[in-house]
């Protein structure tokens, strides 16, 4: 007898209102095994995400707040977040395709970052629900109009999350342009296995499939050096502490505050692919992240100072969560000798990562 599907329609609820009058909704998806992802559609933003620990305890595993104003009023470090159009650094906020100059806007000092002043994160997305093989799908759409932040193009994008039987959230991106543009998507999930607020992530093991990373300057753009990370405290090839070498006397860790970096994973193909995996020791939860990206940024959270408070009123720490933001290589634009982040009329852009949930 063949076992019936397991399929759950998305719980909606209201989230709140912008300022300039859009309402923005809360999309509740669960699987069968009660693990559970909250997200809205103002900037795609993964609000929750409860996974079992190794006596099933279900807990909250990213950091966020608990109502939209937060989100719009507290200057959020892009909690959870869709980055686009473009994640991460644009050396000089400007660049040129086919002969033009396009030049956006300085919000990381004389840099652009994750888009610009207006980004992907503070878009109020059109979402539904649609039917997928995997599990329950929220489908995230939005039409970025030609010059929107200095971009060219009109880019259509969609991103689908999906809730997988096997404890995973599915990412799928598409996007399509109507004139040469550049993108560069991901999501900025901040993740702590031990719970959402509950101290540092400095006792977490990461392993990342990267042989290599892309060394920074001062500004954090990239310097164009590939550099092994054989011998270095970036070496994550093997299981490692994360708070073992964080402080180490190091010029990359001394720059970022910490680790802030892009590696260079082994697997660039555009196959899925294991990138990282990471473990928190008392929980026994295990996070592992599987993408067809060619880069993945490690952040430790060197930013955060105490002064946030999350859904439950904890203070989220320095090092308090780690992102894994799988991506191209910051400044791609401006780096030929990197994997390119150019997308032309008639061409798909399409990205998967998948965060998969465990214990041991």
């Amino acid at each position: 007898m063949q076992r019936r599907k397991y399929m759950k329609k998305i719980d909606v609820k209201p989230f709140g209102v912008t300022p300039d009058g859009i309402p923005v909704d809360l999309y509740t998806l669960e699987n069968s095994r009660g693990v559970k992802a909250t997200i809205t559609n103002y900037g795609g933003i993964v609000v929750s995400l409860t996974t079992p620990d190794r006596q099933g305890k279900q807990t909250d595993v990213v950091l966020g707040f608990s109502t939209l104003e937060e989100y719009i009023q507290k200057n959020s470090p892009y909690f959870g977040c869709i980055v686009g159009r473009y994640g991460n650094r644009i050396a000089g906020a400007k660049f040129t395709l086919e002969g033009k100059e396009y030049v956006l806007a300085k919000n990381a000092g004389e840099n652009h970052l994750h888009g610009g002043i207006k980004g992907f994160n503070k878009m109020v997305w059109k979402a539904g629900e649609i039917q997928s093989k995997d599990g329950v799908c929220l489908s995230l759409s939005y039409l970025s109009p030609d010059g929107e932040e200095g971009y060219p193009g009109n880019l259509s994008v969609t991103v689908n999350y999906t809730l997988t039987e096997d404890n995973a959230l599915k990412i799928d991106y598409f996007a399509a342009t109507d004139k040469t543009t550049i993108v560069n998507l991901t999501n900025h999930s901040y993740f702590n296995l031990a719970g959402e607020g509950e101290g540092t992530i400095l006792d977490h093991q990461l392993l990342i499939h990267g042989g290599a990373f892309t060394p920074m300057s001062t500004a954090f753009v990239p310097t164009g050096e590939i550099r092994s990370v054989k011998g270095t405290p970036h070496d994550f090839t093997r299981m490692t502490v994360i708070g073992a070498r964080i402080d180490k006397d190091d010029e990359q860790l001394r720059i970022g505050l910490g680790y802030d970096h892009n590696w260079v994973l082994d697997s660039r193909d555009g196959s899925l692919a294991l990138a990282a995996k990471v473990v928190e020791p008392i929980s026994g939860r295990t996070m592992e992240v599987l993408t067809t990206e060619p880069g993945v940024q490690f952040y430790s959270s060197n930013f955060l100072d105490g002064t946030l408070r999350g859904k439950n009123g904890k203070p989220y720490l320095k090092r308090g969560a780690i992102c894994l933001e799988t991506q191209h290589y910051p400044d791609s634009v401006h780096r030929p000798e990197f994997p390119s982040t150019i997308l032309h009329p008639g061409e798909k852009y399409t990205q998967t990562t998948i965060y998969r949930f465990g214990v041991e």
